[in-house]
């Protein structure tokens, strides 16, 4: 997801490099792939985001989502 941000793109390469690392340890196929990170992403958002807060922030991931899906060809 092109965006700016506070984060190294070395930091968020590494942590990304971890992830993907343990989908594939576990053969996981892309189907489960996307419902465990789907679940990770809401799990973060209802424990680690003020309930005001959620609704928006949400939007704003998956406007981020679907941006990058369409601007990189490459994939």
């Amino acid at each position: 997801m092109a965006q700016s941000s506070r984060y190294s793109n070395e930091r968020v390469e590494k942590i990304l490099a971890e992830m993907v690392q343990v989908l594939e340890k576990n053969q996981t196929p892309t189907d489960l792939s996307l419902m465990v990170l789907g679940n990770m992403v809401t799990n973060l958002l209802n424990t680690s985001v003020a309930p005001a807060q959620r609704q928006a922030m949400a939007r704003s991931f998956a406007d981020a989502l679907q941006a990058s899906v369409r601007d990189d060809p490459s994939h």
